[in-house]
């Protein structure tokens, strides 16, 4: 690897949102037992990244400041460390880093071997980036498919339009579900071209309340929203339906807790990200052939990560928001 030195966005504390991004030159990273270093040709942003920044998880991360955020990022293999067999260099990857790590918004990542796959050169690295955290996810939570009786499911996506749950319409559709999703009105025609059969707009009675145009009760709700209450999504379950959160907080695991002391057949689940580089091939390969794709909010080079942030933090992109060194 020739180059020693390499661009960086990092922050020093807690708090502090865009405007406490650096942008600093740093050592180029080595890799150690079944690493992967990355050239990044493109990261993508995650609202767990500003989280993270926010205080969210203290004090479990960032595990020491400074520290470079960003868990997504697809490019060119460099270097691989001892024990590392499935890649080497000159191959084009995508990746997720460890949260505890970080280091996505940088020139250069260090990832491990584990949770790394190959990108066909049919996918673009600023198509492929979205889907290291947002993909797995929907992915993840459309497991809960398998335990839906032998009928079509019946899927409710909330924040359709959103970095996930463009994802997850598009995966439950490819699993013959009928899916219902509710998103703001300006992206209700992209939603339905992701292929779902109803789309709700939030903001109205109806959306608001999420009841299904068609009188259907949800087998699977993917809830990529925030601020519903329970009290919600009851009565439009089907008899056993669960309600996956993406971003569980104290109240869905209290409530998960309470559900399961109560044998409740109706549940509220919370979903902890278990990425798997099968899974990530898996995605990659769906992408390949057409039947999976990453609508983009937009770009922006890794000089202006304070605007992709502040993108981010707003809450309302459609689709992922992309940085590129």
């Amino acid at each position: 690897m020739a180059e020693n030195f390499m661009r960086a966005v990092q922050y020093d504390a807690y708090g502090g949102g865009p405007s406490a991004l650096k942008h600093r030159k740093l050592g180029v990273p080595s890799p150690e037992k079944d690493d992967v270093v990355v050239k990044v040709e493109a990261a993508s942003i995650n609202p767990f990244d500003w989280k993270v920044q926010k205080g969210m998880l203290r004090p479990l991360l960032p595990r020491k400041f400074p520290f470079i955020p960003g868990t997504d990022v697809a490019g060119e293999v460099v270097a691989v460390g001892v024990g590392v067999n499935k890649f080497k260099a000159g191959d084009k990857v995508l990746a997720m880093i460890n949260p505890f790590n970080g280091g996505g918004l940088a020139e250069f990542s260090v990832v491990k071997e584990s949770i790394t796959a190959h990108r066909p050169p049919e996918v673009s690295p600023s198509e492929a980036v979205g889907l290291p955290v947002a993909g797995l996810t929907a992915y993840q939570a459309l497991t809960h498919l398998d335990v839906v009786p032998s009928h079509q499911p019946n899927i409710l996506v909330t924040a359709a339009s959103g970095g996930v749950g463009h994802y997850a319409v598009q995966l439950a559709k490819l699993q013959n579900a009928h899916v219902t999703a509710t998103c703001g009105a300006r992206n209700i025609e992209l939603v339905r071209n992701l292929g779902a059969d109803e789309v709700l707009d939030y903001t109205t009675p109806d959306g608001a309340a999420l009841n299904s145009p068609s009188q259907r009760k949800y087998d699977i709700v993917v809830h990529c929203a925030t601020g519903i209450p329970w009290s919600r999504f009851e009565p439009n379950l089907s008899p056993n339906g669960k309600v996956i959160d993406i971003t569980p907080g104290f109240g869905t695991l209290l409530s998960y807790g309470l559900q399961k002391v109560s044998f409740s057949k109706k549940k509220l689940v919370p979903l902890l990200l278990n990425p798997k580089g099968k899974d990530l091939e898996y995605l990659v390969m769906l992408m390949k052939e057409g039947k999976l794709k990453t609508v983009i909010d937009s770009k922006h080079p890794l000089s202006e990560a304070e605007r992709a942030w502040a993108r981010s933090i707003e809450g309302h992109a459609t689709g992922k928001i992309i940085v590129e060194p």
